[in-house]
């Protein structure tokens, strides 16, 4: 399985870790844009960064990861549902990119919107400003001056694949004292932080854990698979016309020449609507199915 989200839980610490490997979902997002080489990789270091976060929640629902700055990457956007599905798209200036250019140099005074939004109940947003030296200092030190769970990350991403890897300090159980805590947490957070870019890209996770935690009792449970797909749809396109009202839907035709196109950012698909349809729309007859010409 290439695209998956894997946990693992350590025996004798209260511990929990999780890794994530995008292959072919990565591709997908990299397929619908020509992305210099910094940001493909930025990109994929914040698809592995969703992936691995929702394997740390319990709910029904939609993660999102958006990034802000006014530098040469304006917007990168990740989305990840509680299945498992993920898309991301990023804004950038060509121009303004150097072949090696850092986080700091893509997004400079960047900032970090972190939602949760569940089916049922409240939703969730944290912001992280982007001032580490990559994207998994950034998100560890969000979690480090919050209230949540200790959570530290190791990210990598090279247009192929978009790997990653967490641990999570979880509340006392098999060690109850605040030194003996500490230490084991920095231990297991020391021996991770030997593994290379090279090594989270290039190994599978049981090779991976055995390299580093090999001495370690951990009890590996069943991966979870991880696929690219786009939430949008000719139904969504349309409500998002009818929320227009029927009036400025008219005009917008007219102005457009007779249909109205609506693209998704996401995936490149495209949406057409004709007369007919925005009649049908404010009639209340729905969407009709798309034809052989129009999608």
């Amino acid at each position: 399985m290439s695209d998956q989200t894997q946990r693992f839980l350590f025996d004798d610490n209260d511990v929990r870790g999780e890794t994530a490997t995008l292959a072919e979902s990565y591709q997908h997002v990299l397929a619908k844009h020509a992305y210099p080489e910094p940001v493909a990789q930025l990109l994929g270091e914040l698809l592995a960064a969703a992936a691995l976060l929702v394997g740390t929640l319990k709910f029904d629902g939609l993660l999102s990861l958006q990034a802000r700055s006014e530098g040469p990457v304006p917007l990168l956007m990740v989305e990840c549902s509680s299945d498992r599905e993920v898309r991301g798209i990023a804004r950038y200036h060509a121009e303004q990119i150097a072949p090696d250019a850092t986080l700091r140099e893509l997004m400079p005074e960047g900032m970090l919107a972190i939602t949760v939004d569940p089916a049922k109940g409240q939703r969730y947003q944290g912001i992280v400003g982007l001032e580490g030296v990559d994207l998994a200092a950034c998100l560890s030190e969000y979690f480090a001056a919050s209230e949540q769970l200790p959570t530290r990350f190791w990210l990598a991403a090279d247009s192929r694949r978009a790997c990653g890897l967490l641990l999570q300090q979880l509340p006392a159980d098999r060690i109850h004292d605040p030194e003996e805590r500490e230490a084991s947490w920095q231990h297991l957070r020391t021996l991770a932080d030997t593994l290379s870019a090279e090594e989270l890209l290039g190994l599978d996770t049981e090779t991976v854990l055995h390299r580093l935690y090999h001495e370690e009792p951990l009890r590996l449970f069943e991966a979870q698979p991880i696929r690219f797909r786009c939430s949008c749809s000719r139904e969504r396109s349309a409500n998002a016309l009818v929320s227009l009202g029927q009036h400025d839907a008219e005009q917008l035709l007219q102005e457009q020449g007779g249909t109205i196109t609506v693209d998704c950012q996401f995936c490149n698909e495209r949406y057409v609507f004709d007369a007919a349809d925005i009649g049908q729309l404010f009639a209340g007859g729905g969407i009709q199915p798309a034809s052989d010409t129009r999608h």
